[in-house]
């Protein structure tokens, strides 16, 4: 499959998505000059940030790495020429400063304009899109879904990889009630991407862990849960990423997890 370079996070300031996105900067960085974070005094905030310049401030050019992960760590994102990486968010200061995207935009996945000036260049969406704590009823994930299969065809792009939940692969009279309403909104996002006629890579975790390492060493299966019921952040967002190079889950239903040592 074609290299994918540029791609766009949608939900990119969760606790998936954050690690996500330190590893997509991460791996941009290996092989390319650092850029600037905008971490700094008087730096513009950003490499080639819209309506910026360039900082010139070398103190800034530092290296962002997720948590346990050091450079030329052999447990460092899936080896790219590098992303130029794109985030819609509401609240740009959500985004810690270690963690700045090379692109921003400002805006809602429930607003058509603002997903298709986010979709616009890119070769990949990542979507891990969630209501945080909130279990009430909603559309919104579904809702933004649907805007991104309608941005992404209109721009040629195919390749998705989407965060949804284990629960998909349950019977729904198993599924805890107060649960049900957020996973009923899963399963209409599944909906939509399965009928688009994208390259979607449907990953369904269990339990995902806040306080477990980046290993890039978990059980991989496919249309079926099993073996463990947890998987880090830090090794979710890896298969996200590992998904951008490879077409082999393309169509799949993918459960992650891994034992992990105890603390």
């Amino acid at each position: 499959m074609a290299a994918c370079k540029n791609i766009v996070i949608f939900g990119a300031t969760g606790m998936t998505g954050l690690a996500t996105l330190a590893q997509a900067l991460q791996a941009g960085k290996r092989r390319g000059a650092p850029r600037c974070l905008g971490t700094d005094r008087g730096c513009t905030g950003g490499a080639e940030p819209e309506g910026g310049t360039r900082c010139r401030f070398q103190s800034c050019l530092r290296h962002s790495l997720p948590l346990g992960v050091s450079a030329g760590d052999p447990l460092s994102p899936p080896r790219t020429s590098g992303y130029q990486v794109t985030v819609l968010v509401r609240d740009p200061a959500r985004l810690p400063p270690e963690h700045r995207p090379a692109r921003v935009v400002v805006g809602d996945v429930l607003n058509p304009p603002d997903v298709d000036k986010a979709i616009q260049g890119q070769d990949a969406v990542i979507v891990i899109l969630g209501t945080r704590n909130d279990l009430s009823p909603t559309t919104m994930m579904s809702e933004g879904t649907r805007n991104i299969v309608a941005a992404m065809k209109a721009h040629g792009i195919r390749k998705v990889v989407v965060c949804l939940s284990a629960f998909l692969m349950w019977d729904l009279k198993k599924v805890p009630p107060r649960l049900l309403p957020v996973t009923e909104d899963h399963i209409r996002m599944h909906q939509i991407l399965q009928e688009s006629g994208l390259d979607c890579v449907s990953v369904m975790p269990p339990h995902i862990a806040d306080d477990q390492p980046l290993t890039g060493d978990y059980t991989v299966t496919v249309n079926t849960s099993g073996g463990a019921r947890v998987i880090s952040k830090h090794d979710l967002g890896h298969f996200f990423l590992k998904c951008l190079t490879t077409s082999e889950y393309d169509g799949q239903s993918v459960y992650l997890s891994r034992n992990y040592a105890k603390v």
